[in-house]
């Protein structure tokens, strides 16, 4: 954009809000607690999107460099020996 179009936007927007006058309205308790409750959402879903895209490859990457722990047999049955063959 040309600079001539951003001091032309600047200054519309300047004009809207300061233009804008008292909403004479009643936000209930109801209305209110929705509101809330739904910016604290969106504000977590957003957290954890970023920490879920930012652990994912440490975690993998912690995995790779561990050695692996070695594998000890187990004896499978329930320890009742029947004697037949």
């Amino acid at each position: 954009m040309r600079m001539r179009n951003v001091a032309y936007m600047t200054a519309m927007a300047g004009l809207l809000i300061g233009s804008a006058t008292q909403a004479e309205a009643y936000l209930g308790p109801g209305a209110g607690l929705s509101a809330i409750g739904s910016v604290v959402s969106v504000i977590s879903a957003v957290f954890l999107a970023i920490a879920g895209f930012i652990w994912y490859p440490i975690k993998r990457l912690f995995k790779r460099a561990a050695p692996a722990a070695p594998v000890e047999a187990v004896e499978l049955g329930d320890g009742l020996e029947t004697g037949s063959k």
